[in-house]
């Protein structure tokens, strides 16, 4: 069989592409640590309170030890649920400080939702039956949107709110 001279280049081109992305992928997969959200941490979405992160009085910002912090959220229709302040009232707003290390803890109890911190690497998806975790370092001052960047519904458009990083 013969093969034309820029048919055999584009072979090697198609082969060595292939190759490469292989190789990238493996290289992600079992040096980095990455890996689907199936090997997650599953918990049962009409029951997120029997996980004791996720119960009413452990939302929100905890700090756990100097410059350490969990942050545990759930996603539900249109709202971030970050507990209560001390006179009752949902929070909207967390101040962490900066430089400090933060585990994102979120789950949903009803559909798919996004968790984006605009402005920093903070960017999950939260799908029922799985807590979806990352944490990071705050290194950038200043106040940023945490907001749904996966269509959840008609009311979308109002799941945000705000994290304050200060000096």
């Amino acid at each position: 069989m013969h093969l034309h001279k820029l048919e055999k280049w584009w072979l090697i081109l198609g082969v060595s592409a292939l190759i490469i992305f292989l190789i990238v992928l493996g290289f992600g997969a079992f040096y980095m640590g990455t890996h689907p959200q199936s090997h997650g941490l599953t918990i049962d979405p009409n029951n997120v309170e029997a996980n004791e992160a996720f119960q009413q009085e452990n939302l929100g910002l905890t700090k756990v030890d100097e410059d350490h912090y969990i942050v545990n959220v759930v996603a539900s229709a249109f709202n971030y649920d970050l507990g209560v302040d001390e006179d009752g009232n949902s929070v909207s707003h967390i101040k962490i400080p900066k430089g400090a290390s933060v585990l994102f803890q979120v789950v949903t109890t009803d559909v798919i939702h996004g968790f984006n911190i605009a402005g920093t690497n903070v960017n999950m998806m939260v799908e029922p039956g799985y807590v979806s975790s990352m944490e990071v370092q705050m290194n950038n001052v200043g106040e940023f949107t945490l907001l749904c960047n996966e269509y959840c519904g008609v009311g979308h458009h109002m799941m945000f709110t705000t994290v304050e990083v200060y000096e």
